[in-house]
């Protein structure tokens, strides 16, 4: 992750007026503002989240606020550029980085920042961001959060609320796609379906489980086609066999693998 600070240079006194953090992996862009943040001192595009009271910018509203600080993918001599800068390819990163955040339209810049250089209060939010998450039934999710909280979100009033979520109400499957935003910053199933971290927080209730719980788990209750072949004392292809038959349920299967519940599995020996 890359951090910056986000300065005026018309200030003299060099104050933090946000925070842009990135993620190289999934290239995404996250902007956090201070507590205090002035909706008049705040960078413009992100003032009216200042208004609300909103200080954690999801990755959509970010993105926005840098493409408008470097050159469009759509430039007439944008190869050209490209070149110059020892770019193969178009990457908002180190076009914004080529001059550091600066632009024409207004004066600011960033300022590279190392994690422990973030505010406290900055640092406090990453406590409330995803680390997990497992679907269940009926639109409700187990989300495993930073702090060590586990939480089941039940997201049918949500759903109703939100128009747009409504076809995962009506899809099971599309429901069960739900993913992670980098970061952790919140869920998501399209760049426009999202619920950021302290709603599910907000949402969710308090569940007596912890995320090393689940891993353990996973580790020691969910097994491979392999595996379950060698505690039935059996074959590859007579697991495969019934799974066909509808003997054996699997948890997940892939062109690659399939998954078991080790339970299920000796539920089978019990009753051989």
């Amino acid at each position: 992750m890359k951090i910056f600070a986000i300065r005026d240079e018309t200030d003299s006194s060099k104050k933090d007026l946000a925070f842009l953090l990135y993620y190289e992996g999934a290239k995404k862009f996250y902007i956090e503002l201070p507590d205090d943040a002035d909706p008049w001192d705040t960078p413009l595009l992100l003032s009216a989240f200042a208004k609300r009271g909103e200080r954690s910018i999801n990755s959509y509203w970010s993105e926005l606020w840098v493409r408008q600080r470097v050159v469009p993918a759509d430039r007439q001599n944008i190869h050209q550029i490209l070149k110059e800068l020892n770019l193969k390819t178009y990457d908002e990163f180190p076009l914004l980085l080529s001059a550091m955040g600066r632009c024409a339209q207004d004066d600011y810049y960033l300022v590279p920042l190392s994690e422990g250089q973030l505010p406290k209060e900055i640092a406090k939010r990453f406590e409330l961001r995803v680390e997990d998450i497992v679907p269940l039934e009926d639109t409700h999710l187990l989300v495993f959060f930073r702090n060590g909280k586990v939480k089941k979100c039940d997201l049918s009033d949500y759903f109703q609320s939100h128009s747009q979520f409504a076809i995962l109400s009506k899809r099971a499957e599309y429901f069960r796609n739900v993913q992670m935003q980098a970061g952790g910053y919140g869920i998501q199933w399209s760049d426009s379906l999202m619920i950021a971290d302290h709603e599910l927080y907000a949402i969710g209730k308090s569940v007596p489980l912890t995320a090393e719980d689940f891993r353990a788990f996973v580790t020691e209750r969910v097994v491979n086609t392999q595996e379950a072949a060698e505690l039935l004392g059996c074959s590859r292809q007579y697991i495969n066999e019934l799974v066909r038959a509808g003997k054996l349920q699997p948890i997940k299967s892939t062109d690659k693998n399939t998954m078991f519940l080790k339970s299920d599995l000796l539920k089978r020996l019990w009753q051989a």
